[in-house]
């Protein structure tokens, strides 16, 4: 079987292509070839994200999309809210990570943010009641810049 590598984009209409603006976040995978019955991957509801699990290249879990954060004037997705440490919930940190940072994974059902487990516990966080304003475009720069990313409105 020949693994798919095209990098698609999720909700952006571009592809991952050398030489082309990538602006969503990547798929890989095989499995979502064989059935186009229904939605996914190319378009998914963003509450289908919540609780999917999120690892690295290692294959290190790095915790688990808590929510999609959209940029409404702009009709794009900013970030993914990872929710990492912690126990059953209690003391976990949050993350603003930059939504063409992650590859959707669709044989293993996970995310794959390509990022060292320790480098990401040391990203700028958050915690559930108090959430940066990611409206801030020096915050969003600072952002992307953390994870290696092109900002989305560029």
């Amino acid at each position: 079987m020949v693994q798919d590598t095209t990098n698609r984009n999720i909700g952006t209409g571009t592809s991952g292509f050398a030489g082309s603006q990538q602006q969503g976040a990547r798929i890989t995978g095989t499995s979502h070839l064989d059935d186009r019955s229904g939605p996914g991957p190319e378009i998914m509801a963003a509450s289908d994200f919540e609780g999917e699990d999120v690892v690295n290249s290692k294959d290190e879990d790095l915790g688990d999309i808590k929510d999609v954060m959209l940029d409404v004037r702009r009709g794009r997705i900013a970030y993914a809210v990872l929710s990492a440490g912690g126990f059953l919930g209690i003391g976990n940190k949050l993350f603003a990570v930059p939504w063409n940072a992650l590859t959707l994974d669709t044989d293993r059902k996970c995310f794959i943010l390509d990022f060292d487990k320790g480098r990401l516990m040391n990203a700028p966080g958050f915690d559930r009641d108090h959430w940066p304003s990611m409206a801030d475009s020096q915050r969003a720069n600072q952002l992307h810049n953390y994870y290696g990313t092109r900002p989305y409105w560029e």
